[in-house]
């Protein structure tokens, strides 16, 4: 449960002002139909953030427990500094549905707009550093719900009364906490 609930809390406040939810706005405000552009987001992020844990359960398994350690701190205070960075769409633009319909366009572009993003590279972090594969990409999913699910419904009128400042200095000081205690050994219960 603890996995769970550190997954959902990461990547909820990680996901606030990221990318991927100034597409929910984008996709919100262009096609109004909450249901399938909600449903798109939880397809695409399941697939996505499934893979991204696979990917570092799949670490866990091949690396070391020193050099394991060493890479997951270094890996979330980067992820630190990267949150401190605000989220651009970097030119994605979302055009007309076409024979994909408002769900699939949705999965399409979020699923791409996640690959590489910090919310997919924090799962893949907590999942090499977690026994609960499960757990992790549940939490991870649930995170990315609770910030885009509002996005969608209240658009970018959202966008302009959260102080992005502080929700990212926040998000950072938890990927940098989590980096420190995992350099000083903070998990070698589970092994690194």
């Amino acid at each position: 449960m603890s996995a769970f609930l550190t997954a959902t809390g990461a990547v909820a406040i990680a996901e606030i002002g990221d990318k991927t939810q100034l597409l929910s706005f984008i996709l919100a405000a262009r096609f109004r139909k909450p249901l399938p552009i909600i449903l798109g987001i939880l397809v695409a992020t399941l697939a996505n953030h499934a893979l991204a844990g696979a990917a570092g359960a799949w670490v866990m398994s091949m690396a070391g427990p020193g050099v394991l350690r060493w890479v997951l701190g270094v890996l979330f205070i980067a992820m630190a500094a990267w949150t401190l960075v605000p989220d651009k769409l970097d030119g994605t633009e979302v055009r007309n549905v076409g024979r994909f319909g408002v769900f699939g366009t949705t999965v399409v572009a979020f699923f791409i707009a996640e690959m590489g993003d910090k919310t997919q590279i924090a799962t893949a972090a907590m999942a090499a550093t977690e026994a609960s594969l499960v757990a992790i990409v549940a939490g991870s999913t649930l995170g990315m719900m609770l910030a885009n699910v509002p996005a969608v419904f209240i658009g970018d009128r959202l966008l302009h009364k959260v102080p992005m400042r502080v929700v990212r200095g926040i998000a950072a000081s938890l990927f940098a906490l989590f980096g420190v205690l995992i350099l000083l050994g903070a998990g070698s219960k589970l092994g690194f």
